[in-house]
């Protein structure tokens, strides 16, 4: 079974500095039949104005990767990271027992687009930790790409919990398939572009959502960056 999900039937918050859209019930946006997908907590499109950001705050027990589309994103934490996130890039900060850290646009002069994403971990209290990687154009092209995974295979950032992402970009006859174990759960969040998700079409910000279903399949994209979540019930 496969349901869609629009973009805009998301939630949305415009806070001047910044304006989010909602997959999943997050802060002021509550909507009981949309409160997750199995163990896939959270995904914010997140747009920051320049010069502005998300000041000093706290998580624990979550595993939160972002995943940045335009500009640049810098992160500080409690652990003693400091880095920037660039387009090509996937953060993973697992907060396990407890995590403060700060996110913010410096760009003068242009937006920082970012997805934010939350997944349960496999376990709680386990010890913080951070890594970023690069994915270049190239090594997503025509394919999906795995870019998170428990054991962190494929030189993928490493998550505590039992999901997998993988990224892709797909343009005219380019196409790629990704087999669903019985018993997971597959969820397409299609980041920009155009893209045929199971021969359903599917737009930026839209999301397909599937249910004991053997594959995701994706083709005849047109400028289309996409991310496949493969997820525990």
């Amino acid at each position: 079974m496969i349901t869609i999900r629009k973009a805009d039937e998301r939630g949305y918050a415009d806070h001047g500095w910044l304006r989010s859209y909602h997959s999943f019930s997050f802060a002021d946006y509550h909507d009981p039949a949309h409160m997750g997908f199995g163990n896939l907590r959270v995904i914010n499109e997140d747009r920051i104005a320049p010069g502005t950001g998300f000041g000093t705050h706290g998580h624990r027990d979550m595993e939160i990767v972002s995943y940045v589309l335009e500009g640049a994103l810098a992160h500080q934490d409690s652990m003693g990271h400091g880095a920037t996130i660039t387009p090509g890039e996937v953060q993973r900060m697992s907060a396990g027992t407890g995590v403060r850290h700060s996110e913010f646009n410096h760009a003068a002069d242009r937006e920082t687009h970012f997805l934010q994403i939350w997944i349960l971990p496999s376990r709680g209290g386990i010890a913080p930790g951070y890594e970023q990687k690069r994915f270049d154009d190239a090594d997503k092209r025509g394919r999906l790409r795995l870019v998170a995974a428990p054991d962190g295979r494929d030189g993928a950032v490493t998550i505590h919990a039992d999901a997998a992402i993988h990224a892709g970009l797909f343009d005219g006859n380019e196409a790629a398939t990704l087999a669903l174990a019985p018993g997971r759960l597959g969820y397409v969040h299609v980041a920009r572009g155009e893209v045929e998700v199971n021969g359903l079409r599917l737009g930026a910000g839209d999301a397909a959502l599937l249910r004991d279903e053997a594959q995701v399949a994706l083709a005849r994209g047109r400028g289309a960056e996409v991310l496949v979540f493969d997820l525990a019930k």
